[in-house]
């Protein structure tokens, strides 16, 4: 997650009257790599869509579209108590959702731990025990010790994990890492199943809970949204990462053939998209994206999300400024110490997003942040250029996460609906819903005021929608649908 600071009045225009030649010159030249147009747009969107089908072959594509064995929508009237654990990367968040017999509504207490960094880096069983460890405290907490003790005595509590990381599913409890994302790079838990791994760690310590599904954020987002309106058809996440979800009919996902499922049966498909176009067939780069690349964990990865994702906004910034003083021919902080500057990655999306909320015509509040940030200080000009930086980037990433949506839309034939949407970009970057609206109607042609599809801020996917994908997952059971379900008798 990345930490924006609190939303202030609406930014000012920048005015380049005072630009010097060669500023103004670099300022062109970095409009020109960072641009995407209408033309650009919807060369992307069409690959994206083969892409989508290529995801549900037998084959498979760069895009892994991971089928959930979550098997339709809500209907509003699930009921039960729930714990709902999410694993991002950041913060480790453990909820207990109570689903009451009202349509539509929830109860929710959580608490959040953060993430040690150490973690993300260390040992599989390190990680799995402190996640336990959470869990218990959680608990403790939340019950008395007597009623700890009686619930150890009876039914389990169901627990629904978002487990963020793209995985493989032939059950909707049981999840084969494919890779770490996010930061976390752990030896020897890629292409094992983290549930017996996490499961281990709770009967450890006779914790009363029973895993009933494994599930993805965008799934959830895609499932709470719906829970609460019925118009939303696809979940996205727009934050760390890049994501989303949406339901698909079992007749068209060419890969779970074998299970011979009614072909009208709907199953949410987890896209995983940010892995789009990692063989750079339409995605415009530019050198700082290839730098991103080339010094990430994974070279050749995620080639969509590092281009549109929170974690690595600021760090394509960062190359930009820091190309341009190192350019003989541009007077860029000229004179000054920039070594804060050349740390990578010690800027983040909300380092763009305090630029772009400067409301002040002088640029005074990104000054200050230079100073106490960076120990730089930017004449006027510079300020003028690091601003338009920052709305370039800003927008193209808005402009790219669109193609994402509208591919969906056109592969599926949807003309309206609603789209939840989450995750720290898109919730607090300035200006990114309305840049990507933008970029839909360009994409998708519409005329008139009203936008057919409507990209909203979406329900508790990790918290929430973890709950009601085990109520769904225990209710289907007990009704006899046991596609993807593992154990079912641990479920029901």
């Amino acid at each position: 997650m990345v930490d924006f600071p609190p939303r202030r009045k609406p930014s000012r225009k920048g005015s380049m009257a005072d630009v010097p030649k060669d500023l103004l010159e670099q300022i062109k030249e970095l409009e020109r790599l960072f641009t995407v147009d209408q033309a650009k747009l919807n060369e992307i969107t069409e690959h994206f869509v083969k892409e989508l089908e290529k995801g549900l072959s037998v084959e498979g594509g760069s895009i892994p579209m991971n089928p959930t064995w979550v098997m339709g929508y809500p209907d509003g009237y699930e009921t039960g108590t729930f714990l709902a654990l999410d694993m991002g990367g950041t913060n480790l968040r453990v909820c207990e959702i109570i689903l009451p017999e009202e349509k539509g509504e929830f109860e929710i207490i959580q608490s959040k731990y953060r993430m040690p960094e150490e973690l993300k880096t260390g040992e599989s069983e390190e990680l799995w025990e402190y996640i336990a460890d959470c869990l218990q405290q959680f608990i403790e907490y939340h019950h008395e010790v007597e009623d700890l003790e009686q619930m150890k005595g009876m039914n389990k509590l169901p627990l629904g994990f978002t487990f963020s990381f793209p995985a493989t599913q032939n059950y909707i409890d049981h999840g084969v890492l494919q890779r770490w994302t996010k930061g976390f790079d752990i030896a020897g838990v890629e292409g094992k199943d983290v549930v017996p791994l996490f499961e281990a760690a709770l009967e450890k310590r006779k914790l009363p809970i029973k895993l009933s599904a494994l599930i993805n954020d965008t799934t959830g987002t895609l499932i709470a949204s719906h829970y609460t309106d019925d118009t939303m058809k696809i979940g996205c996440i727009f934050g760390t990462g890049c994501n989303a979800a949406y339901m698909e009919d079992c007749g068209s996902v060419p890969k779970i053939a074998s299970h011979n499922l009614p072909p009208e049966m709907p199953i949410a498909i987890n896209c995983e998209y940010g892995a789009f176009d990692n063989e750079l067939v339409v995605l415009p780069r530019t050198p700082f994206d290839v730098i991103v690349d080339k010094d990430s964990p994974r070279p050749g990865q995620q080639a969509f999300e590092k281009m549109i994702a929170g974690l690595y906004l600021g760090e394509l910034f960062r190359l930009a400024l820091v190309d341009l003083h190192d350019n003989k021919n541009v007077n860029l902080f000229e004179g000054q110490d920039i070594g804060k500057l050349r740390k990578a990655y010690s800027l983040d999306a909300s380092f763009l997003s305090f630029i772009e909320e400067d409301p002040f015509e002088n640029l005074s509040e990104t000054n200050e942040l230079f100073v106490r940030e960076l120990s730089i200080k930017a004449n006027k000009p510079e300020l003028e250029l690091c601003r338009r930086l920052a709305e370039l980037i800003g927008t193209r990433a808005a402009r790219l996460s669109a193609c994402g949506v509208a591919a969906i839309c056109k592969k599926k034939h949807i003309e309206s609906c609603h789209v939840g949407a989450d995750g720290s970009v898109f919730n607090k970057y300035p200006h990114f819903k309305a840049r990507g609206a933008q970029a839909l109607r360009e994409i998708l042609d519409w005329q008139g005021k009203r936008d057919p599809v409507d990209i909203r801020a979406a329900e508790d996917g990790s918290g929430v929608g973890a709950a009601l994908i085990a109520a769904l997952t225990i209710k289907r059971v007990k009704a006899g649908n046991l596609a993807g379900v593992r154990h079912a008798e641990a479920t029901s």
